[in-house]
């Protein structure tokens, strides 16, 4: 696949990812979190299983061998996630929730260290160091009263938990999942999350009975199910295929900007302390990557010149 048609469909990603933090605000004054998620997978699910079984099939021998992983990482990623992520849209902003999940690839690499005992190198601790500062500084917003009493908002810390489960989620897949592909595994978790968000909608209400729902909601809905659970997934998976994680991975640092576009646009002021967040947790995901690092051959020729001098 040419490069720029992969480029373009993780630009895609990005742009869908950073929207879903608005839509998801706006979907939960409308219908309860628990709801909001139940459709969102339970339309997601359906879509996958279909592409699943038009494309690789269901493998019966791996489905039983990780039957148990499946469920557990469904339970986990997709029903503890996306529980807290809607719960924590109701008392947070976008763009404060954007911020926190820009984490997960440095979570990630800290639970990729405690669980699998992945070594984590200098540029890596830098970065992480730079990307909390970020996000404790937007959650804070910078307050002095509010760093010294540890007080934040109660939807800031439902998102940073739910980026947790999420981080266990991609962690613990490695750990747990045998043989399978990232297609099956995705939708089986998927499918597993959904049936838990499901039961636990039947025993919820929403703001407004489901006939009141106004088109724009259910489109909201529609969408992240779509093009942010789906082709979101998809288009990352294929990314990670033609030009490798850590290349794809930098898109990640997108979404918080796309969110503070959105959000901008629609008539939410960006704050001074958003704003210095959101380039420290960009600037810490970019060192850990090791963008800043020069070229080996080019660092080696440095050395040569200045060896010469």
């Amino acid at each position: 696949m040419k490069p720029m048609k992969i480029y373009a469909m993780l630009l895609g990603f990005s742009i869908f990812t950073g929207a879903t933090f608005n839509l998801a605000k706006y979907t939960v004054e409308y219908l309860a979190p628990s709801s909001a998620a139940a459709w969102r997978f339970g339309l997601a699910a359906v879509v996958m299983l279909v592409i699943l079984l038009l494309t690789e099939g269901v493998n019966k021998s791996l489905l039983k061998k990780n039957a148990i992983a499946y469920a557990v990482l469904g339970i986990v990623g997709i029903f503890g996630f996306n529980a807290l992520f809607f719960i924590g849209m109701k008392y947070t902003s976008p763009v404060n929730a954007a911020l926190i999940m820009g984490l997960n690839p440095l979570l990630t690499t800290i639970f990729a260290r405690m669980i699998l005992k992945d070594k984590i190198v200098k540029r890596q601790a830098v970065g992480i160091a730079f990307a909390f500062i970020g996000v404790f500084l937007v959650i804070t917003q910078g307050s002095l009263e509010a760093i010294a009493t540890l007080s934040v908002s109660v939807g800031d810390l439902l998102i940073f938990a739910g980026n947790l489960c999420w981080t266990l989620y991609a962690v613990l897949g490695r750990r747990f999942i045998k043989d399978a592909t990232p297609l099956s595994t995705t939708t089986y978790t998927m499918a597993a999350g959904a049936i838990g968000l499901i039961v636990a909608s039947l025993f919820t209400s929403n703001p407004v009975p489901l006939p009141d729902v106004p088109v724009g909601a259910w489109g909201a809905v529609a969408f992240m199910a779509v093009f942010t659970s789906v082709l979101g997934y998809l288009w990352w998976d294929q990314g990670v295929k033609e030009i490798g994680a850590g290349k794809t991975s930098l898109f990640f640092n997108l979404v918080p900007v796309v969110t503070m576009i959105i959000s901008f646009a629609a008539g939410t002021p960006i704050t001074f302390f958003q704003m210095i967040g959101a380039a420290l947790v960009i600037v810490g995901v970019l060192a850990s990557s090791g963008i800043f690092q020069l070229p080996k051959a080019h660092a080696e020729k440095q050395k040569r010149m200045l060896a010469a001098k």
